[in-house]
């Protein structure tokens, strides 16, 4: 699971910037705000690049 949504929200972007930036279709960063698919590893990094986060910002804990 990941925290994509909760950080987009947090810092008012919208998944079509999102998608721009990452050269990524809209379904596809939905898949992922949606926790439908999980982002690879490369990708998850380029996100919370653009994003301007940590990695495990994106991440949730399971407890």
């Amino acid at each position: 699971m990941n925290r994509i949504k909760e950080v987009l929200e947090e810092k008012g972007i919208k998944q079509t910037w999102l998608a721009e930036k990452l050269g990524k279709s809209y379904n596809m960063v939905n898949g992922y705000v949606q926790n439908r698919q999980q982002p690879r590893l490369e990708v998850l990094f380029e996100i919370a690049k653009i994003l301007d986060v940590e990695v495990k910002d994106l991440i949730k804990e399971d407890r």
